[in-house]
């Protein structure tokens, strides 16, 4: 079967506003749905600036999110919302705050725990409205379907996917970005780039979302060295705003691959940031999966600016020396990853089927120890 015979479901927010200094639209569109009760899902630093978002009426706060939420994280989030009963839960910060806000929104009066809804399509409904703003160019959260929420008693991601958690609106304005860190820039911007990336290379890749993904691609190679050598770079910020949408709309109907099950234990296990995460490991499934996508391979690193190649050496020294002048750290050693860990990181690595069955290349848990042994 060619990739245009394939079918695909493509599903994206109602309605998706863009552009600088936009964030006030929540605001406007929760008071013309005649909402009354907000709770905003945030981070901290969103917290204390929800005044932003313009919102109509009472408004609750949610201001603990982690940087890799957990079960506890979101069971203190449930039961403010199940005191709150909102008319709209926002997502307000990056993908974790807007993970975290799916779940708030379709959870809280279901009868349902999180346990019940892992997977795909397991959640009963929703009757509470969502938005999503997100204030960091990565994840492109605010445009899926998909939450994912760490188990501790297992150290593992619970992924979870419905189209009851699609916002009814994203707004994404990139001046939110401005205020973050360059470090935090580096490594979201790469997993912007990774979402691209993998979903072009993926066995379920479909013309329909290559468009988006070498797009987005391209996006991240003109964009992000800039944002991170100036983060006032509104233009560059813009950009990175695109990029990061472009891999969300990557995500719902194709998803990653590889690059994203072998950072996952990084998180899981080691708390190492998401983005970081797969900004290490994205240079050595790139160059991993080459053999299989060649040509594919040598249009990633053209669109990042860099020289076309197909070779497994020489594709992970390109990607890895793009990463690298990010001045992202890419030493698994130098992230607090101990090296008698790495066999049992491997082993989870190997379990996530989901994503790996989609490589375009098998990886076994032999080659996932000599990725973790190589970025150590």
């Amino acid at each position: 079967m060619t990739e245009l015979l394939r079918p695909i479901e493509i599903t994206r927010p109602p309605a998706i506003e863009f552009g600088a200094g936009l964030v006030g639209a929540v605001g406007r569109w929760a008071a013309a749905q005649g909402i009354t009760r907000c709770l905003v899902v945030a981070d901290a630093f969103n917290a204390a600036r929800i005044e932003l978002l313009g919102l109509p009426g009472e408004v609750t706060v949610f201001g603990e999110v982690k940087p890799e939420p957990d079960i506890p994280n979101l069971e203190r989030a449930l039961a403010l919302a199940e005191r709150a009963k909102p008319d709209l839960v926002v997502g307000f910060g990056g993908g974790s705050a807007m993970d975290l806000a799916k779940l708030v929104a379709v959870l809280p009066g279901s009868g349902q725990a999180i346990h019940d809804v892992v997977g795909a399509e397991r959640v009963a409904g929703r009757s509470t409205a969502l938005a999503q703003v997100p204030t960091t160019s990565g994840t492109g959260s605010e445009a899926g379907t998909r939450a994912l929420v760490t188990d501790p008693a297992t150290r593992n991601k619970l992924a979870i996917q419905s189209r009851h958690m699609l916002a009814d609106l994203a707004v994404v304005d990139p001046d939110l970005t401005l205020t973050v860190p360059s470090a935090v820039t580096a490594a979201t911007g790469v997993d912007a780039l990774a979402h691209c990336a993998e979903a072009f290379t993926s066995r379920r890749a479909h013309p329909l979302i290559d468009l988006y993904a070498l797009e987005g691609i391209r996006l991240v190679g003109r964009y992000l060295a800039r944002a991170v050598a100036d983060g006032s770079d509104r233009e560059a910020r813009a950009g990175l705003s695109v990029a990061s949408l472009y891999g969300g709309f990557c995500l719902g109907p194709v998803n990653t691959t590889a690059g994203h099950a072998v950072a996952y234990p990084l998180g899981t296990r080691h708390h190492v940031a998401h983005g970081l995460a797969c900004a290490v490991i994205f240079p050595h499934t790139l160059a991993f999966n080459a053999p299989a996508v060649p040509e594919k391979t040598a249009l990633i690193l053209a669109a990042l600016g860099l020289r076309a190649a197909s070779d497994e050496g020489a594709v992970l020294a390109a990607a890895h020396g793009f990463c690298a002048r990010l001045g992202i750290e890419m030493r698994l050693s130098r992230l607090g990853v101990p090296e008698d860990d790495l066999g049992t990181m491997a082993e989870e690595a190997h379990a996530i089927r989901r994503l790996l069955d989609n490589n375009p290349r098998d990886l076994s848990r032999d080659r996932i120890l000599a990725i973790y042994r190589a970025a150590l």
